[in-house]
């Protein structure tokens, strides 16, 4: 078996590519991004293949805060396009029995394997995109905020990538259903949530208990669900409670946070993962909103670290942890149900620390991302009808 990969700069295919190379069985990773990004991925260079002359540029009109505008958004279409005819050239002139591809990449490569007898798999990491973009911009909608990235041209092409594949994984069930309400066959799907590093997650450091320290990661914005989060904080009854946004805000929230309320709420910006670990490991809960999102990651980052979840029902959460074990699972949107639990968790400091250490077993039970590894192994391997064969062994 050899597998080639496509992705737009790294996303999680760089776990993913180290796990098929543990079974003998990764080609090529091509990625948007230019190489000296990808050394830290630690994939040998001879098994990247780069295209970064339009995601390069892009990447540096975001360093000075000129992404999106109208031109940018067009330049992110010609990039998956431009990129998948260069992918369809290169990825001809290998071997190659499946290629897995990021959604808005491989149209034209998948289509090209398909017909040498490959396979082609569209990785959607998040809900169907005719999906997202109903959820999200109902959200800009309703706090009277610009939705400016949206290109109805990258639905359509992925909407042709549902189509053509012959397999759509996704990281939850959440995001399966999302692609059946749009009409997508649910034998077509198969759902593989993401691991965890368990190496570079660990709890460093315990939670204060005469406080109440809650923690936010990632990007501060309306997908985020972040005005819900500060309304429920807001109305938590406890002397010393503390919200950390750990994560870049966003330039439209910027008046969205001035309307809401931001008392013992720190916005710290993006942080290192050392800052990271630290910030989970003394908080006593990660709170994750999200409106949409297929699979949050930093959920079983934070249970790595000993830090129980309270998440959005559309965030992948059912798929890594029991509601009322190691978390709670509140409806996206309700600030009310969120306000309940961090309450509840305020009054009964033995039932964080009882959900502290059921995270820190469960996620340790799922053994990092070797399991997410042998699972793509065994969709690869029903797609082409192999069982195992000498060579795929994963190594220990």
């Amino acid at each position: 078996m050899r597998v080639s990969q496509a992705v737009f700069g790294v996303y999680h295919h760089f776990a993913l590519a180290h796990q098929l190379r543990r079974y003998g069985a990764l080609g090529t990773v091509y990625s948007t991004y230019p190489w000296r990004r990808l050394r830290r991925e630690g994939v040998p260079h001879e098994q990247v293949a780069t295209f970064p002359w339009v995601h390069g540029p892009l990447m540096a009109l975001a360093k000075y805060g000129l992404y999106p505008s109208r031109a940018t958004r067009g330049l992110d279409y010609a990039n998956a396009r431009l990129f998948d005819q260069w992918l369809t050239a290169r990825i001809d002139q290998e071997a190659c029995d499946a290629l897995i591809a990021i959604s808005g990449a491989g149209l034209l490569a998948g289509a090209s394997l398909q017909q040498r007898g490959a396979k082609y798999i569209c990785d959607r990491g998040s809900s169907h995109a005719r999906y997202q973009w109903r959820l999200v911009s109902a959200e800009h909608r309703r706090w009277n905020v610009p939705f400016g990235t949206y290109d109805e041209r990258d639905t359509v092409r992925e909407e042709q990538q549902y189509a053509q594949a012959d397999c759509i994984v996704v990281p939850s069930t959440f995001a399966a259903r999302s692609f059946v309400a749009e009409g997508v066959l649910a034998e077509k799907l198969r759902v593989i949530p993401y691991g965890v590093e368990l190496g570079a997650f660990h709890p460093q450091g315990a939670s204060d208990p005469e406080r109440l320290d809650v923690a936010f990661a990632g990007q501060v914005n309306l997908r985020k669900g972040i005005p819900y989060l500060l309304e429920a904080f807001a109305r938590v009854r406890h002397p010393r409670k503390r919200l950390r946004l750990l994560g870049p805000v966003i330039s439209h929230m910027k008046p969205v946070l001035a309307r809401l309320p931001m008392e013992n709420v720190e916005v710290l910006g993006p942080v290192g993962r050392a800052d990271m670990m630290r910030h989970l490991s003394t908080s006593h809960v990660l709170v994750l909103p999200s409106m949409e999102e297929g699979f949050g990651l930093v959920q079983g980052e934070a249970m790595a670290c000993g830090c129980p979840v309270i998440a959005s029902s559309n965030t992948g959460a059912a798929d890594l942890f029991a509601d009322g074990e190691e978390g709670f699972i509140v409806p996206p949107g309700d600030a009310d149900a969120l306000a309940a639990r961090l309450q509840e968790l305020a009054d009964d400091p033995a039932k964080q620390q009882s959900m502290r250490q059921a995270a820190l077993d469960r996620v340790r039970h799922l053994g990092g991302w070797n399991n997410y590894g042998d699972r793509w192994i065994a969709v690869l391997r029903e797609l082409l009808g192999e069982g195992m064969s000498r060579g795929e062994e994963p190594r220990k």
